[in-house]
């Protein structure tokens, strides 16, 4: 039976539990923050950013950070895989998770409440080899339609620094060449409706520090960008043109901010010696 959760009946973290969470994160990860004044509480808006390497290291050190400085609990729009898994699910309702459908996202911006959204999905997540801090949204657009209808601005922001925390060792596309990919073949585990979705939900095997697991502490940048006004687009939510021109707006800047950051990255100096040691290994 599936998992029937109450993602509006939760009793939602605090400011203060949720920043005590995360507190060993911000040691390890020593994350800087860019832009969040473009977050304001009376306006609530969809944030639309890329999504990193599993997914789940950096996105609870965002909404901290948010809801510390801006008194505001984001809710994120979380993959239908998450709610697979017990315990964790349970968690992510607590910290402002809703399962990612459109009913969902509609009760949310009737409500006015900020909302996050990872067009890229379980599929960015589970990155190949070179696909470092690259948008995998193949033709999706829902959120924009959403945005549309509910006359919510977009804001487009970007996470640098997670995507090398960890070296891809095997990918998705080496284990669909394997013979183990010809089993999951055979076993009908690679349509589109299966459990690992015709090979999108294949995670990556990978190191971190040395031959370990442990992420290297790579420094985490985050730039929220400036408001996309979808004004301009009443009344046009079922007009697929107008929502890749608005898809292909959100990207751009997306990946401009991807590019800020790993320049801004690449100046900052004030990293830590051990830092820096444990990063090469």
């Amino acid at each position: 039976m599936a998992y029937e959760h109450k993602p509006f009946a939760t009793e939602l973290v605090t400011s203060e539990r949720l920043w005590a969470y995360t507190k060993l994160l911000r040691l390890y990860f020593s994350p800087k923050f860019y832009g969040l004044d473009n977050i304001v509480a009376a306006k609530p808006a969809l944030l639309v950013g890329n999504h990193t390497l599993y997914g789940i290291i950096d996105v609870p050190l965002l909404l901290a950070q948010i809801y510390k400085d801006k008194d505001i609990l984001v809710r994120s729009l979380a993959d239908h895989a998450h709610y697979d898994v017990p315990l964790w699910r349970n968690l992510l309702d607590k910290i402002g998770g809703v399962e990612g459908t459109r009913e969902n996202c509609s009760q949310l911006m009737q409500q006015g409440q900020h909302v996050l959204v990872f067009p890229g999905g379980a599929r960015e997540v589970s990155k190949r080899k070179g696909e470092q801090y690259q948008l995998t949204w193949k033709r999706r657009t829902g959120f924009c339609r959403m945005a549309i209808q509910h006359k919510y601005d977009i804001i487009p922001f970007a996470a640098v620094g997670p995507d090398d925390a960890f070296d891809i060792l095997v990918d998705g596309e080496d284990i669909l060449q394997s013979p183990l990919g010809g089993l999951l073949k055979k076993a009908g585990l690679l349509e589109k409706d299966s459990v690992i979705r015709g090979g999108d939900l294949l995670m990556p095997l990978t190191r971190g520090i040395g031959p370990t697991m442990l992420p290297k502490p790579e420094r985490f940048y985050f730039s929220i960008g400036e408001r996309i006004d979808v004004s301009q687009y009443a009344g046009k939510a079922e007009d697929e043109s107008v929502l890749f021109e608005l898809r292909d707006r959100v990207a751009f800047a997306i990946q401009d901010q991807i590019g800020e950051m790993l320049s801004v990255r690449e100046q900052d100096y004030d990293k830590g010696f051990i830092r820096r040691v444990l990063n090469r290994l």
